[in-house]
């Protein structure tokens, strides 16, 4: 894996990329941005789904409109974090924040499969029956990775790991 992270971030056009004075900036802050609009949206999901935010808005209705947008702002997420990555694979590979981010996002995917038709595609049963146990955890759990995530995400761009001890 560590062979693969060096020579990811040795191609020119991540080389390219790490060095310019527009592109890299330009795409850190749309990452930041789109971490920011997306985390809105399932900030005022998950909040609706407890009880604790947003009562006036239908459930179905407030799962429904945000869907699209939510996608969206992963979308980008991804596309900027994977570019990001590929600019210092190698130090990510290192560092313990980055390690533990991915398997949160795996562990998000998960979340998503386990509750997807249950809780977030079932909006019209849960509004017309009432949130269940179910979606109440699989908003609490949502909350949880998803703070955990950006934790991660600030580690990694504030806490740099010693590669000098870490290199072999």
């Amino acid at each position: 894996m560590l062979s693969f992270c060096q020579w990811l971030q040795a191609t020119s056009f991540f080389t390219e990329l790490r060095s310019s004075g527009i592109l890299y900036p330009t795409i850190l802050s749309l990452h930041m941005v789109a971490i920011a609009f997306f985390g809105c949206m399932i900030l005022a999901t998950n909040l609706r789904l407890l009880g604790a935010g947003l009562k006036s808005y239908p459930i179905d209705d407030l799962l429904d409109r945000l869907r699209g947008p939510k996608q969206f702002g992963f979308a980008m997420i991804v596309v900027c974090g994977v570019l990001l990555f590929g600019t210092k694979a190698e130090e990510y590979y290192y560092n313990v924040f980055f390690r533990t981010k991915v398997i949160l996002l795996l562990l998000m995917l998960l979340h998503g499969a386990l509750f997807r038709a249950s809780v977030y595609r079932n909006g019209a049963a849960l509004q017309a029956n009432g949130v269940t146990g179910q979606a109440k955890l699989a908003a609490s759990l949502s909350l949880v990775l998803w703070i955990a995530l950006a934790v991660c995400g600030r580690g990694i761009g504030y806490i740099e790991p010693n590669l000098f001890k870490l290199h072999a």
